[in-house]
């Protein structure tokens, strides 16, 4: 049966998805996009900080859906510019410190309220 997870500590859904989609022991996040979750508002233009904004509101995604970054078995990152990989890629890293997760890393045309980066990933619950 598909459970839906929502929690206030990452950005509300901007259109018609769901933060997380549980299914069994699989976790599938909608994709982030670095909105601070109290203002959804995007606070900076700098893809660093607008990265590691995502990464929290994935932790707290997660966190809402009973697992943790080490649970993440793949990510899916989207991003405006493929010359931001490299900055994108150190912030990322940060998180995934032991054992990361697959991934896959595409640039695409335009990403949501014209944002650097979006993630989006699985993880197994428990």
């Amino acid at each position: 049966m598909k459970k839906i997870i929502s929690t206030t500590a990452a950005p509300a859904a901007i259109g018609p998805y769901s933060q997380a989609v549980q299914i069994g022991n699989m976790l599938h996040t909608s994709g982030q996009i670095p909105l601070n979750p109290q203002t959804m508002e995007i606070e900076t233009d700098d893809v660093a900080a607008q990265t590691k904004q995502v990464m929290e509101n994935i932790k707290a995604v997660l966190t809402a859906g009973e697992a943790r970054l080490e649970n993440v078995i793949k990510c899916t990152i989207f991003l405006a510019d493929m010359n931001d990989f490299a900055i994108v890629n150190e912030v990322y890293g940060a998180y995934f410190t032991q054992n990361p997760p697959a991934r896959s890393c595409v640039e695409v045309s335009r990403l949501p309220r014209d944002v650097k980066v979006e993630i989006e990933c699985i993880a197994v619950v428990g």
